[in-house]
């Protein structure tokens, strides 16, 4: 983010300057939870909904306290904390770039950084200017919440004109408040062409739920490798997920994993190679996939990938069997006969962002998966999901809490990389801009993004009969960070459960459970 032309994105916190964006006002509550935060751990929060209409005096309280004007006397050496553009980058996994990122990848795995680094010229604003384009981000502040509040209470016409105005305000090739504001008018639009009797239902405000439709499972495919490539959250989570399946895994002379949504084969590869160090002799390894029951060109290319992961691991005196299940995980899948399960396999569950789309409106499909896993004894269950409350029942108090939460995202991601970079475009026009349509613009089976905090997985795993694998924060973990080179990432620890951040908000979550047996 240019720190010069956003600055009055940032705002004080604790007495100090903390560049975040102001979209945190929005939750009040989540701001006096990060209050608490002490070195070590962060503190969370069970998000309650808010009701349909903002209180004026409320609104204007939220935007108000978003201008801290002694921030633009830093704006130089703010300045000075951007640097290095992830514009370019190798896909092959075997290209590192340098003997460090090669250390690293000893200890953790690949872990994908290659860069090229280049001068972002950037000019100093007037005070002129910055005032512009304070009143200029304020205006789009309060439309985009005011036309929030016109959608969630069904007001067609107000919401109309309102979203017409925010439409010429947001810009997905401005700054990082732009563009976010951008991605969530184009999840308003969706939402409200679903709505009947509104007079644009049937013409242009379709076009944002086409606009998700043309995005293919290729497309999709493609912006996840990239995120993966630049910023830590997936390496995170691999990392994360890995290291919880090989501390369950030690002693045991054959490992059956079985991913909860497979559709490609990165976490795999490191995987592989820390088994292959264990003291005692790799184990057997076979991974079962959930997967789409569509045969396209992913498929062929999730084989392919399959068939060289195979090659290597014999390489690593590995013996390593895939095979895939066309079709989404159900309570009545999850069978020994089904998987194939063999006596004597250590069983291991893993879900890397899947988990939460077995939540639906009433929660017993959720429920149903985790006791059918449970009754298949598993060693251990990873499950790494998006740290935030996007599952509320009401769509303004979801709407705040998705809006703090894809603000910080777009934050680390514009720290990341430059304004003009086409990866970070591609990145947020099809990952994040699907999943911000999917929250916002969908209710009911379509509303498949259903995020939710570590505070309500560990209640829903515990009732299931899980407790938890303490996972630590390891300096493995702070090597990973470290290899990307962007500050603003932050890593903590809460009741053995992981989370990676940017600037203190929880952006990931990590954590690996174990079936409780009674004591009688």
């Amino acid at each position: 983010m240019e720190q010069d032309f956003n600055v009055w994105l940032s705002f004080c916190m604790n007495q100090s300057v903390n560049h975040d964006f102001p979209i945190r006002r929005f939750c009040p509550a989540r701001m006096e939870q990060e209050i608490v935060l002490d070195d070590n751990e962060l503190c969370t929060f069970d998000a309650t909904t808010t009701s349909c209409l903002l209180a004026s005096s409320e609104l204007d309280a939220f935007v108000d306290s978003f201008i801290d004007m002694d921030q633009y006397e830093d704006s130089e050496s703010q300045e000075k904390n951007h640097h290095q553009s992830f514009d370019h980058f190798l896909v092959n996994e075997e290209n590192n770039i340098n003997a460090y990122s090669m250390e690293v990848n000893d200890v953790i795995g690949y872990v994908p950084t290659t860069i090229t680094d280049h001068v972002i010229q950037k000019c100093v604003p007037c005070q002129e200017q910055i005032s512009f384009q304070m009143d200029q981000g304020l205006d789009l502040v309060h439309t985009l919440l005011a036309c929030a509040e016109a959608v969630g209470c069904r007001d067609n016409h107000q919401a109309n004109l309102l979203l017409s105005k925010l439409m010429s305000l947001a810009n997905p090739s401005g700054d990082s408040l732009q563009r976010v504001s951008y991605f969530f008018a184009k999840g308003l639009k969706c939402r409200l062409s679903l709505y009947p009797y509104n007079a644009f239902s049937n013409t242009t405000l379709t076009s944002a739920s086409n606009d998700v439709c043309l995005i293919t499972r290729e497309n999709k495919l493609e912006a996840f490798q990239l995120l993966y490539q630049t910023t830590p959250y997936i390496t995170f989570c691999f990392m994360a997920a890995n290291e919880a399946i090989c501390q369950a895994s030690k002693g045991k002379s054959s490992i059956h994993i079985i991913d909860l949504g497979m559709e490609h084969t990165f976490q795999w590869p490191s995987l592989i190679r820390n088994l292959a160090s264990m003291p005692d002799g790799p184990p057997k390894l076979v991974i079962t996939g959930f997967g789409s029951s569509n045969k396209d060109n992913n498929n062929v290319k999730l084989h392919t990938s399959m068939s060289l992961l195979v090659e290597e691991a014999i390489s690593l005196g590995i013996v390593l069997e895939f095979r895939i299940i066309s079709e989404p995980a159900t309570p009545s899948s999850l069978t020994m006969e089904n998987l194939k399960l063999v006596e004597g396999e250590a069983l291991v569950f893993n879900s890397i962002l899947k988990l939460h789309k077995y939540v639906k409106e009433s929660r017993g499909f959720l429920k149903a998966i985790l006791q059918s896993m449970k009754k298949l004894n598993p060693i251990a269950v990873t499950v790494v999901e998006q740290d935030t409350n996007h599952n509320g029942p009401f769509f303004v108090g979801r709407f705040l809490e998705s809006l703090h939460y894809y603000s910080a995202v777009f934050d680390s991601l514009e720290a990341s990389m430059a304004r003009n970079s086409r990866i970070r475009m591609k990145i947020e026009r099809v990952h994040f801009a699907e999943e911000i349509c999917n929250v916002v613009g969908y209710e009911g089976p379509d509303r498949m993004e259903r995020h939710e905090r570590v505070d309500q997985w560990r209640r829903q795993l515990g009732r299931a009969g899980f407790h938890v694998m303490p996972l630590k924060c390891t300096s493995q973990f702070r090597m990973m960070l470290s290899v990307y080179d962007c500050h603003g990432y932050t890593l903590s620890c809460e009741k053995g459960c992981l989370l990676l951040g940017w600037k203190g908000r929880p952006i990931m979550m990590a954590s690996a459970w174990q079936v409780c047996h009674k004591q009688i």
